[in-house]
């Protein structure tokens, strides 16, 4: 963008987020208080019963209240999006931003939390404490490494979905995306050669799920910001050192010859043309860096004609937008009152938007994106984030994955399409 074209969307931004009203959520209620008998209903002495009922079975806190379509969006404000350690404040206009994307896509209600916290087992006891309110807590722009600590303790802790978008959500749209890419190139994940650039969140996340799928952990090199993570590094904390591969490849350019594919969950214009000429033939290029890839794709495109390129922007084809997991992934959690998100639910929300992204793609998409036409291939790896699809079919396939994983707490939800109709 312009000069001019950032200062036009800075102040629109300022503008839409103070008026009408300063913020972008508020709270309705979903009773009637018309009425005199109403409000002895909603509050005192008709609230005593159901205050009864849940203080003997703390299961009908789902029944009684809005605990059960309730996530929790919390930050420490020490990665907001690409701007770093703001602090907490400073977070909430991402948070509440969050908190329309769960409304708007999945109808999931949401109370943004921002904790000034310095140290991580003061956000972990502040989390714990308050999580009976909660159907599930999402975590997000937590900086690595005290995100991957921060969230194992409260999976441990807790007994409802937690999961941290800026690490599960976005390997799980990477890993549905570069399924398809690669398919569509004629390779296979087991065998392709995987550079990650970032050793974050999202890209260790990222390895750990592609690996869980088939790929080869000694066909992964990660970098950071000193270089390849490898064996021989001193000093790697326990979650690079799970990354650390065996080999004598020490910078980008090196890592990068005869690599099938990059994925960059870094910073900009890191890649340049001489390491994308390097990689093998139908190279897959995933450059996540936001607002600014890895590599543009203007310049990608000019160097390669044979690869499929990604970007997190949503004027490229094939934006990687965690919009297409997380929403439809609790909301799937939430409907069958899961205990956690797991492995198998990550899993099966890979595969339900990879499939997707095969089937036809109705009229009303192709109107919301001005489009004529839209089939898999080199420039649709993804669904759109308007698929009204998505919720269709991501929650049910999560939800189904949530039963036979056994981390389901109710039964089969009544507006589902019969269980044994999934695949």
């Amino acid at each position: 963008m312009s000069k001019d074209a950032d200062a036009d969307i800075n102040q629109a931004a300022l503008e839409y987020h103070q008026y009408p009203v300063p913020g972008k959520i508020s709270v309705e209620l979903t009773k009637s208080t018309v009425s005199q008998r109403d409000l002895a209903l909603a509050y005192t002495p008709g609230v005593a019963e159901p205050v009864r009922r849940i203080a003997e079975n703390p299961e009908d806190a789902y029944k009684y209240t809005a605990k059960g379509n309730l996530v929790a969006v919390i930050t420490d404000g020490t990665a907001v999006l690409g701007l770093g350690r703001t602090g907490a404040l400073a977070g909430k206009p991402v948070m509440e931003g969050k908190a329309v994307l769960f409304k708007h896509f999945a109808g999931i209600d949401v109370f943004d939390i921002e904790v000034n916290a310095e140290h991580a087992n003061e956000f972990i006891d502040t989390v714990v404490r308050i999580a009976p309110t909660f159907g599930g807590i999402n975590l997000e722009d937590i900086a690595a490494p005290h995100c991957f600590e921060i969230e194992q303790a409260l999976v441990n802790q807790l007994d409802i979905p937690v999961f941290h978008d800026d690490q599960h959500g976005t390997a799980i749209i990477i890993a549905a995306g570069l399924l398809n890419a690669l398919e569509i190139q004629g390779k296979k994940l087991e065998d392709a050669r995987v550079v990650v650039l970032g050793a974050g969140a999202a890209g260790i996340a990222a390895v750990r799920l592609l690996c869980t799928m088939g790929a080869r952990r000694n066909n992964i090199l990660v970098l950071d910001r000193q270089g390849v993570i490898h064996t021989g590094r001193e000093n790697l904390n326990p979650f690079k050192f799970s990354v650390a591969a065996d080999t004598d490849r020490r910078t980008l350019a090196e890592a990068m010859v005869e690599a099938d594919v990059f994925i960059g969950v870094s910073g900009p214009d890191l890649v340049t043309p001489e390491m994308l000429a390097s990689m093998a033939e139908r190279p897959v290029v995933f450059a996540l860096s936001n607002p600014v890839p890895e590599i543009r794709p203007e310049v990608a495109w000019q160097v390669r004609d044979d690869l499929i390129m990604a970007t997190g922007r949503s004027d490229y084809p094939n934006q990687v937008n965690n919009v297409l997991g997380f929403p439809f992934i609790f909301r799937g959690a939430l409907d069958v009152r899961a205990s956690c998100i797991n492995e198998a639910m990550q899993i099966a929300a890979v595969q339900a938007l990879k499939n997707l992204t095969r089937e036809p793609v109705p009229e009303d998409v192709l109107a919301a994106y001005d489009l004529s036409q839209l089939s898999a291939g080199v420039d649709y790896i993804l669904p759109k984030p308007l698929d009204s699809r998505l919720r269709e079919v991501i929650p049910p396939t999560v939800a189904k994955a949530a039963i036979e994983s056994g981390v389901a707490r109710s039964s089969w939800p009544a507006h589902y399409p019969p269980m044994d109709s999934l695949a």
